[in-house]
């Protein structure tokens, strides 16, 4: 196509530019690919724990063995004793049952393991038995005196229970002998109260006979007024004073 062809027909023209600029345009390279992901870290390991006692059960004051093992740790600890070795043994005498901690930490995490160490308490101390009681206390403990109205002989209504109480005990032991002593307030003279004194005795030792004592284990003495049990002027004082008092014989 001629110059003057191309002139006439612009739109040829303009084809022709095109054509020339596409042949000359030159290819562009595709762009590399992407490197592949780097791979993942691997998994720090678990930390591994276990710890035994021996023996498991002791007395109060013995002793125990501890022993342990861990793996993949950086810190191993026992709940009582604190940090420990990764791996070791320990004697412990603890005074009562415990349980033993081991804790194991680690990059991969943080393990528990237990033992358990039981310690039998003492036995109890034994109490000594009370001394044997003497035939005195005994006396003492189950044996009572009975009280006179004033220049007056004969047991009192209200003292019975005491006469019965004091039999009972003259009957489960029968090798026990009485004395009894009868005693006045100040009041009278010495001879009357002698003589009081006597009547009340023999008054106390019917009833003990009449009960079924023998009168072979039963003694009477008056003391009348010449050894009072108190020793002031008043009906309070004179009224310990009007008594049988029982003693053993010997």
């Amino acid at each position: 196509m001629n110059h003057s062809m191309l002139k006439k027909h612009p739109v040829a023209l303009c084809l022709a530019i095109i054509l020339v600029l596409a042949g000359c345009h030159k290819k562009t390279a595709a762009p590399p690919p992407p490197p592949p992901p780097a791979p993942a870290p691997a998994p720090a390991p678990v930390p591994t724990a276990n710890i035994t006692v021996n023996p498991l059960v002791i007395d109060q004051g013995q002793s125990a063995t501890l022993t342990w093992k861990t793996t993949n740790v950086t810190d191993a600890s026992i709940e009582g004793i604190g940090s420990v070795a990764p791996n070791s043994s320990q004697s412990v005498s603890p005074t009562r049952s415990t349980t033993y901690t081991l804790t194991a930490k680690g990059p991969g995490g943080t393990v528990q393991a237990n033992a358990r160490l039981t310690v039998n308490p003492p036995p109890p101390t034994p109490v000594p038995p009370p001394p044997p009681i003497t035939e005195e206390q005994l006396f003492e403990q189950n044996m009572h005196d009975i009280y006179f109205d004033y220049d007056k002989a004969d047991i009192r209504t209200q003292d019975s229970p005491v006469v019965e109480q004091d039999s009972a005990f003259l009957l489960k032991y029968p090798d026990i002998k009485l004395l009894i002593g009868g005693y006045c307030d100040e009041r009278g003279s010495a001879e009357y109260n002698i003589v009081l004194g006597q009547k009340r005795a023999e008054s106390l030792q019917k009833a003990l006979v009449s009960d079924g004592i023998p009168a072979s284990r039963i003694r009477v003495i008056s003391y009348g007024k010449e050894r009072p049990f108190c020793t002031d002027s008043n009906e309070q004082c004179w009224q310990q004073n009007r008594r049988d008092h029982l003693k053993i014989d010997r």
